[in-house]
């Protein structure tokens, strides 16, 4: 979807509060998703939707700032900073995370160098689907 010049500012302006919305979303999920004694497991029942997350994370890292987001350039590592330490995991845990994360950032750095409509509507999917994940973990797994 092409932006006009005259609603720059209103698509800017709800980018940004549906990223801050998508931002609490992750953390509620990461927070509320187990009790610690099963986060310790080297591999916890929701891990793929984790290691999507975290991918998810990674792409908005890059294509996020690359569209105009300039004020979220630390944001979405933030996140996945928070996904971490609110998770808890094994060392092993951590670097399959972090590994998802870089991955999925490198390689649409690579290929994405300015940004396209292609690049809007990755953002547009990967937010869904972020925000779908995010939720999914807190009604699935959630505490009680």
């Amino acid at each position: 979807m092409r932006q006009r010049p005259t609603d720059h500012g209103r698509t800017a302006r709800r980018g940004r509060s549906f990223a801050a919305r998508f931002a609490v979303m992750v953390v509620a999920a990461m927070v509320a998703a187990m009790p610690v004694a099963a986060r310790a497991q080297e591999i916890a029942p929701y891990d793929d939707k984790l290691m999507r997350l975290a991918e998810i994370l990674g792409a908005l890292h890059h294509l996020r700032p690359l569209c105009g987001a300039t004020d979220e350039a630390q944001t979405w590592r933030d996140q996945m900073t928070a996904l971490v330490e609110a998770e808890q995991p094994s060392p092993e845990r951590a670097r399959r995370l972090v590994e998802s994360f870089n991955h999925s950032y490198r390689g649409l750095a690579a290929t994405h160098h300015t940004c396209t409509d292609t690049a809007r509507t990755l953002i547009e999917r990967y937010t869904a689907e972020g925000a779908a994940l995010a939720q999914e973990v807190v009604v699935r797994w959630g505490r009680s």
